[in-house]
């Protein structure tokens, strides 16, 4: 089981960290579009955990496996993809010399003068938004808070990937011709 935690999350870990760099590279939009390709390729890189569950299902346990067997195995290899994810923000980071909370903020408020939006909102949001960079600057904080982008999804989908594969019946494994 150990291995094809660490195959299977690896996997995913590399392709979730190249879809963070080409959506910080092309997409370089921290609103909304920056989220949704953001968790899209989260989305895609996390195809893994089913695979992985299902290979473990079919070639280690003879293709049964419980709901709570597969949803620990999902969670495990979406931990270790999920480890790739912080080291390759933290990477960025170090790249970048920290300069994303400060980008961030300066973006948010330019969009939100050119909406119109009122002083008082912007100074608030201002200061909300400075505290929070301030936190920012704590490696742990910053590790932690990334964390809480990816470990959603990698939860949904070990749930989704164990209902579908506690069924034996569900893609089974196919059997080598004789």
């Amino acid at each position: 089981m150990g291995r094809i935690i660490a195959v299977y999350g690896a996997i995913a870990g590399v392709i979730v960290v190249i879809g963070m760099f080409i959506n910080i590279s092309f997409v370089a939009d921290h609103g909304a579009m920056g989220m949704v390709a953001g968790y899209l390729s989260m989305l895609v890189a996390l195809i893994f955990v089913f695979v992985g569950v299902k290979r473990y299902r079919d070639v280690n346990l003879g293709g049964v496996i419980s709901f709570w067997k597969a949803v620990g195995v999902g969670l495990c290899i979406g931990l270790v993809a999920s480890l790739f994810y912080i080291f390759g923000w933290e990477l960025y980071m170090w790249r970048t010399g920290g300069t994303f909370m400060a980008e961030y903020i300066a973006n948010s408020v330019a969009d939100m003068r050119a909406a119109g939006k009122p002083a008082a909102e912007i100074a608030k949001f201002s200061s909300e938004m400075g505290a929070l960079a301030e936190q920012y600057k704590n490696p742990l904080f910053r590790m932690a808070l990334t964390l809480t982008e990816i470990l959603p999804v990698a939860l949904l989908v070990s749930i989704v990937s164990a209902a579908l594969l506690r069924r034996s019946s569900f893609l089974p494994a196919t059997q080598p011709r004789g």
